[in-house]
């Protein structure tokens, strides 16, 4: 069963998968999708505030902060990563459960990337907004760095994200029913 996707005169089918016994998602995958992440940036670039630093979580959401500094002209965006690495110092972490992963998830700052968002206006980005984890993790890195988030956004907003006032997304992306295939 697939999910037609169309966002920014591109057409993408999304395999529908299961990740629990009730709910299944719509598969979005940007790893690899030039095409998508080059029409997608732009679009979402004209809706972020003015920011110094865009901020992302490993690993899917790594393109399209680096497509979006690209076009915003900055030169440096921040990766919190999912294991801590040996170069790291004074680590920051915030732990999440994500939709995806069903089990938690450490995410890690290094201290110098939280030295260079101390004060400064952040936009936390991802590939797709679901359940929240992945931006409460993020926001939490933030306030331990004092950086101050002036806007979360996604290519997508999945199910009742999108209902959320707090963040920009392009596109809905529905969920649907791991037995029947049915939209929720």
């Amino acid at each position: 069963m697939k999910y037609e996707l169309k966002i920014g005169g591109i057409k993408r089918q999304l395999p529908i998968v299961a990740v629990s016994d009730e709910l299944a998602i719509a598969s979005f995958v940007i790893l690899g999708d030039c095409e998508l992440v080059t029409v997608t940036a732009p679009m979402l670039a004209k809706r972020l505030p003015e920011v110094d630093y865009l901020v992302t979580a490993e690993a899917k959401g790594i393109p399209l902060v680096q497509e979006l500094c690209r076009v915003l002209n900055k030169p440096t965006y921040i990766v919190a990563r999912k294991s801590e690495k040996a170069y790291m110092e004074n680590t920051i972490s915030s732990t999440l459960l994500s939709i995806t992963t069903q089990k938690p998830q450490t995410l890690y700052l290094d201290g110098k990337d939280g030295e260079l968002l101390r004060g400064k206006r952040v936009a936390i980005v991802d590939d797709v907004i679901s359940s929240g984890e992945s931006l409460r993790a993020l926001e939490e890195l933030m306030k331990h760095c004092d950086a101050q988030v002036v806007a979360k956004a996604a290519i997508l907003a999945e199910h009742k994200a999108a209902d959320r006032k707090d963040i920009i997304f392009l596109e809905r992306l529905p969920v649907f029913d791991a037995k029947t295939g049915k939209e929720l």
